[in-house]
């Protein structure tokens, strides 16, 4: 026990423990990052004298949610400016990648910042960034000051001519060298993080996950969002792509594979027999018309037994870091298309809430290594938790709990947030960084950055003065 211990107080708490029970009026303390009891208010005060008390009587107290791909430099940056109207191509080759191109330190720095604590207002305490990084130790910097959990990687493939491209052997020591910088335990470190899609070739796929198991991390990269991984793999490889990967024996429970939405039957079966986990990003499929209604799989892969959280994408895809719409929305198109999929005796099942709900707390942190360590809140656990405010009045009346926080915009309703024992988010304000110096260095880093891209935001709709509309003849109508 130490002098800054805390007293969670008061609150309901879901556990996500594997009873699934809801104690209420419980008080949770808290030491040394973890979860150290949990019971009635007199009892955790007479064996934490003198602690600090978050009070949460009226809160509903849940695991930190789980955002298992979210991409945390650039787009920050240019939110909502690349053109919805142009296909995912279009949008990765013509801005992302020339703004990557661009980026520096700084600009990676204060978009892992800024991410990170829009991440923390709406109750995601663990962010894991899949590789699409020049600067992983300044993006570690600012996911650290933030206070949010995460997992770093860089930039990662061999394909030549593309920006950020190495030779394999070079790509793979950049991975290692990014690993070994960062701290081996801590909320914030290394892993292995490859951009993936069909611009690794098989020496960097083998040695990354070599690298992984090496390096005792996990690894991650992008496959199947659209039709386009399936066909480029099958020209080269004359096989699709997990199934090459099974080929390589590069599958298995440390390869979380980013989208994995266009599979057949062959690569479903090779992704639950492996125990090889899916981070589900249902936003940003349907933001970039990427066919998930059509040929997505990942509520299948659920009621398999496979291993599946969700993601969140970037700010110009997902568009929000809301890991609880992400299970709103993978539950509702699962709900919708189940009647293409009932089986003769009708035994289709879709997702509740309830098992929307655990991926994005305890599933979701199995699927990505992290099970023993957060998802749940149970002693002995890091103290990764969120108070949401039951008075707002999306919680009256409150409804069955699992309905509740996935069908009734629960994100909204986030008061405090904590992680690893830190108060990050306190009466819905973030404690550990300048949010207001932060929005004026985005403005100012924005524009910088999409100069030197030399690229221009088609902003639909024209932008005109007060002055210059009191002008007009219709501005001024008699009464």
């Amino acid at each position: 026990m130490r002098d800054t211990a805390l007293l969670v107080v008061g609150g309901d708490v879901v556990t996500m423990a594997p009873g699934r029970e809801v104690i209420t009026g419980a008080t949770i303390a808290v030491a040394d990052g973890r979860i150290a009891a949990i019971g009635t208010a007199e009892t955790m005060r007479a064996r934490f004298p003198g602690a600090e008390e978050l009070h949460a009587g009226g809160c509903v107290v849940i695991p930190g949610l789980v955002n298992a791909h979210q991409h945390t430099t650039v787009d920050p940056l240019v939110r909502s400016m690349i053109p919805d109207d142009i296909d995912a191509q279009e949008s990765i080759f013509g801005w992302a990648v020339p703004l990557h191109g661009e980026v520096t330190g700084d600009d990676d720095e204060l978009s892992a910042t800024l991410t990170a604590a829009e991440c923390l207002t709406r109750g995601v305490t663990t962010v894991l960034e899949p590789g699409t990084v020049a600067h992983p130790r300044r993006v570690a910097r600012g996911l650290s000051a933030a206070g949010i959990r995460g997992r770093v990687g860089c930039w990662g493939w061999d394909v030549p001519g593309a920006v950020h491209a190495l030779p394999a052997a070079e790509t793979l020591a950049r991975q290692e060298e990014t690993v070994r910088s960062l701290p081996a335990a801590g909320p914030v470190t290394g892993w292995v993080t490859l951009v993936g899609h069909d611009l690794a070739g098989d020496e960097l796929l083998t040695g990354a996950a070599e690298l992984a198991e090496r390096l005792d991390t996990g690894l991650t990269w992008h496959i199947s969002p659209d039709a386009r991984d399936t066909e480029s793999y099958e020209r080269r490889t004359g096989t699709r792509p997990v199934l090459h990967f099974r080929r390589l024996g590069v599958l298995g429970p440390r390869l979380l594979l980013g989208h994995a939405v266009w599979l057949d039957d062959a690569e479903l079966d090779a992704i639950v027999e492996t125990r090889t986990a899916v981070a589900s990003c249902p936003a940003a499929y349907l933001r970039l018309g990427q066919g998930f209604t059509r040929a997505g799989r990942h509520a299948e892969l659920v009621r398999r037994g496979g291993r599946l959280a969700l993601g969140c994408d970037s700010h110009n895809a997902g568009d929000v870091p809301d890991v609880l719409r992400a299970a709103w929305l993978l539950a509702a198109l699962d709900r919708d298309r189940g009647t293409d999929r009932r089986g003769p005796e009708g035994t289709f099942r879709p997702l509740r809430a309830d098992d929307a709900f655990a991926l994005a707390t305890i599933d979701g942190a199995r699927a990505v290594g992290l099970g023993d360590l957060i998802g749940s809140i149970e002693v002995g656990k890091a103290a990764d938790l969120v108070l949401l405010d039951t008075r707002r009045l999306s919680w009256a009346p409150r409804g069955d709990l699992a309905t509740h926080l996935v069908w009734g915009a629960a994100a909204d309703t986030v008061r405090d947030v904590i992680v690893d024992g830190r108060i990050v988010v306190r009466d819905r304000r973030v404690t550990t960084v300048d949010v207001d110096a932060l929005r004026e260095e985005a403005e100012s880093r924005s524009a910088a950055l999409l100069r030197r891209a030399q690229l221009d935001v088609p902003y639909r709709w024209p932008s005109v003065s007060a002055a210059e509309y009191a002008e007009r003849p219709a501005a001024a109508v008699p009464l």
